[in-house]
C-alpha cells in the first residue's frame, strides 16, 4: 500500500470518529434530544472540514441519533417511547441468548472478564454515567464471550441506538443498586454454567430498566409540559370601599 492510499485510509475514518465522539455526546447528553448541530460550529469546534462533519451527521442518521432535514440542518433525534419499548423487547432477546451461550462454554479466563466487569459496576455505582459506560462495557464483554460474531454485531449495533434510552433506566441511586444486585446474580448463574438461569436474569435486567427508562422519559414529558403552561395570575380583588 503506498502512501496516497494509506493517506485516503486516514482520510475516510475522520468522520468515523467524529460519528462516535459525537454519539457519545448524545448518548450521555451533552448534547441535547432536540438540539441542532450546526456544520460551521462542528467543523471549527473539531478542527475538520465540513464535508467529513456531513459525512459523520450521514452516520448518525444511520444509528437514528440525528435526523438531517433538507435546508434545515441535522438535529439530535428525540426520545420516543414507542422507539424505547421496540429496542428493548428485542435487546432482551439478544441479551438473554448471549448469557445462555457464555454460561454453556463457561471458562475461567471468562469469568475474570465477568467478575472485573462487575467490580467495575461496583466501583461506579455511585455516579450515573459511569455506571451506564460500566453497564454497556459488560454487556458487550459478554455478546463477546458468546461466540457468536453474529449475534455480538447485532447487539454492538443495538448499543449504539439504545444507549441514551439504557443510560435513562439507570438515573436513579436505587435504580442502579437494583441493577447492580440483578447483574451480581447473573455473573454467579453465568459462573454456574447455568444457561437458562442467566438467560432469564438478563432478560429481567432489561425488563427492569426498560421500565425505569419509561419512568424517566414520562417524568421528563410531565415537567417540559408543566414547563409551558402558562403561569396563572391571581386576579386582582377590588378594594374595599374605606368606612367614615
Amino acid at each position: 500500500m503506498d502512501a496516497t492510499t494509506i493517506g485516503s485510509a486516514l482520510t475516510r475514518t475522520l468522520p468515523l470518529q467524529l460519528a462516535d465522539r459525537l454519539a457519545a455526546a448524545i448518548i450521555e447528553e451533552q448534547i441535547a434530544p432536540g438540539e441542532r448541530l450546526k456544520e460551521v460550529d462542528l467543523g471549527r469546534s473539531f478542527g475538520v472540514s465540513r464535508a467529513t462533519v456531513r459525512e459523520a451527521l450521514r452516520l448518525l442518521e444511520q444509528r437514528c441519533l440525528v435526523t438531517i432535514v433538507p435546508q434545515r440542518g441535522a438535529q439530535v433525534t428525540k426520545l420516543e417511547r414507542r422507539e424505547l419499548e421496540d429496542l428493548f423487547e428485542i435487546r432482551a432477546v439478544l441479551l438473554g441468548l448471549a448469557s445462555k451461550r457464555v454460561a454453556r462454554v463457561y471458562t475461567p479466563e471468562n469469568g475474570a472478564v465477568l467478575t472485573a466487569g462487575l467490580a467495575k459496576l461496583k466501583a461506579t455505582v455511585s455516579d450515573g454515567t459511569a455506571y451506564a459506560r460500566a453497564s454497556a462495557d459488560l454487556v458487550a464483554d459478554i455478546a463477546q464471550l458468546s461466540g457468536n460474531v453474529q449475534l455480538a454485531a447485532y447487539v454492538a449495533d443495538f448499543a449504539l441506538r439504545i444507549g441514551r434510552y439504557a443510560r435513562l433506566g439507570l438515573a436513579t441511586p436505587e435504580r442502579r443498586a437494583r441493577s447492580l444486585a440483578t447483574w451480581g446474580r447473573l455473573v454467579r448463574a453465568i459462573a454456574a454454567s447455568d444457561g437458562e438461569k442467566a438467560e432469564a436474569l438478563h432478560r429481567q435486567l432489561s425488563t427492569e430498566n426498560l421500565v425505569a427508562a419509561l419512568s424517566e422519559l414520562e417524568r421528563r414529558e410531565r415537567n417540559a409540559h408543566a414547563a409551558h403552561q402558562p403561569k396563572r395570575r391571581n386576579p386582582t380583588r377590588p378594594a374595599r370601599p374605606k368606612t367614615a
